[in-house]
């Protein structure tokens, strides 16, 4: 059998990659792609998540202080806002509006405390988190 040098090859015309390496190659790299994008996907939600806890413990906590500080419960999210202990009501990062289910309560939090009203604030979504917990129960 004769060997063929490289030099003799490119003269006849036998260069650059065969249709089956371009094959293997486009299927490692298809295969490549889709683990990214799942692990993206993944790590996507799990930011929104965190976003959502950040969220809804911070409008809680101004939802205690509000309650605290006024001896009134907030009757409204902008209450909120309009006495300054939330700079804006956030987007709900799962439906990125600002469509959060409050809770209204009768217990008082304090004993100076006169009147009721919300107490206690979740998601507006209805999708599961990726551990099986809906959002609107955070």
């Amino acid at each position: 059998m004769k060997k063929i040098n490289a030099a003799a090859r490119r003269k006849r015309g036998e260069r650059g990659f065969t249709l089956l390496e371009l094959a293997i190659v486009m299927t490692i790299i298809i295969i490549l792609a889709t683990i990214g994008v799942a692990r993206y996907e993944q790590a996507l939600v799990q930011a929104h998540e965190a976003a959502l806890r950040q969220d809804l413990a911070e409008m809680r906590k101004a939802i205690q202080n509000y309650t605290l500080d006024k001896e009134a419960a907030p009757t409204s999210l902008d209450d909120l806002v309009t006495a300054q202990y939330l700079p804006q009501i956030p987007n709900d990062p799962m439906t990125h509006q600002k469509d959060w289910n409050v809770t209204d309560c009768d217990a008082l939090l304090s004993a100076d405390q006169v009147s009721t009203g919300i107490c206690d604030v979740h998601s507006g979504s209805d999708a599961n988190s990726l551990g099986g917990a809906a959002y609107s129960s955070w």
